[in-house]
C-alpha cells in the first residue's frame, strides 16, 4: 500500500470538514498546518451559539447592506481564530482551503504570518469574477499561493 501525501491528506480533510458547514449557499473547509502537524481545522459558518443558515433561513440566508450573509464566518477565518484563541502560533504555516480566499481573508492570512496557501477550487470562478483578488494580493505580497494538482480519493462530491 502506497503512503497519501501530506497535502492528499491536508486538502482530503478539508473538503471532509466542508461537509460540516451551514451554509445554504457553498461548503468551505481549512486545515491550518505547520511543520507536518496540523494546528486548526475549520469551516465557513455562523459565529458558535448563532442561527445555523441551513435551518433557520434555507430558503437563503439573511443578508447585510453589502448583499453578503450577515452571520458567515469564512473557513480560513474560522481556523485561524481557532489556533489563536487556544495560543497556536500560525506565523510560517501553511493553510489548506477547498475555495480559494477572498481579498478580505487574504488580509488576514497575510497579517497572521501564514506563509503558503493551497487551494483546491478558485474563487473567481466560483463568484464570475475576472482575477481571484486574494490570490493576487497574497502573491503581490511574497505569500506562496498554489492551486493543489494532487490526488483526492477519500471524498465525495461537494455543494
Amino acid at each position: 500500500m502506497q503512503k497519501p501525501e501530506f497535502e492528499d491528506i491536508y486538502m482530503e480533510l478539508a473538503v471532509n470538514l466542508a461537509k460540516r458547514s451551514h451554509c445554504v449557499r457553498r461548503h468551505v473547509g481549512a486545515v491550518l498546518v505547520k511543520d507536518t502537524r496540523i494546528i486548526s481545522i475549520g469551516y465557513n459558518g455562523p459565529p458558535s451559539g448563532t442561527h445555523n443558515c441551513d435551518v433557520e433561513f434555507p430558503d437563503g440566508c439573511a443578508r447585510d447592506s453589502k448583499g453578503s450573509c450577515y452571520l458567515a464566518i469564512h473557513a480560513e477565518q474560522n481556523a485561524i481564530m481557532y489556533a489563536v484563541k487556544n495560543s497556536a502560533s500560525v506565523d510560517g504555516s501553511t493553510l489548506f482551503v477547498t475555495l480559494s480566499p477572498c481579498i478580505a481573508c487574504a488580509r488576514i492570512i497575510y497579517s497572521m504570518g501564514i506563509t503558503d496557501v493551497i487551494y483546491l477550487k478558485s474563487y473567481a470562478d466560483y463568484k464570475g469574477l475576472e482575477s481571484d483578488e486574494g490570490v493576487d494580493f497574497l502573491v503581490k505580497f511574497g505569500v506562496n499561493v498554489q492551486q493543489y494538482t494532487g490526488q483526492l480519493s477519500n471524498i465525495t462530491d461537494m455543494i
